[in-house]
C-alpha cells in the first residue's frame, strides 16, 4: 500500500476513477487513525498512548492500493476537494428500478 500526501491521493483517485469508468469498481474506506502502526496487545495495558490530534485514514483500491492520512487541521480543505471529485466521477451510476423492488417485497409478504 502506498501512503500519499492529500493532493497526490486525490490525483491518483481521479486516475482510478477514469480507469474504471467503463468496467470495474473502486472501493474507498475511511476510518479513524490514531497513529499506531502495531496493534495493542490484549493482555497488558496500553502504555498511555494518546494521539496528539484526530486523524482519518482513507484507502482506495481497484487492485492498486493507495492511502492517505488527513489531520483534523486540514479536513475541511480535503473534504471540499474530495466531495468535488466524487461528484465529478459518479455520474455513470445506474438508477434503481423502484417498480421491480416493490413487487419483490410484496411477493415476500
Amino acid at each position: 500500500m502506498v501512503l500519499l500526501e492529500s493532493e497526490q491521493f486525490l490525483m491518483e483517485l481521479t486516475r482510478l476513477f477514469q480507469k474504471c469508468r467503463l468496467s470495474g469498481s473502486v472501493f474507498i474506506t475511511l476510518k479513524k487513525y490514531d497513529g499506531r502502526t502495531k496493534p495493542i496487545p490484549r493482555k497488558g495495558s496500553a502504555e498511555g498512548f494518546e494521539p496528539s490530534d484526530n486523524k482519518c485514514l482513507l484507502r482506495a483500491t481497484d487492485r492498486k492500493k493507495i492511502s492517505t492520512v488527513v489531520s483534523s487541521k486540514e479536513v475541511n480543505k480535503f473534504q471540499m476537494a474530495y466531495s468535488n471529485l466524487l461528484r465529478a466521477n459518479m455520474d455513470g451510476l445506474k438508477k434503481r428500478d423502484k417498480k421491480s423492488k416493490s413487487k419483490k417485497s410484496k411477493a415476500a409478504q
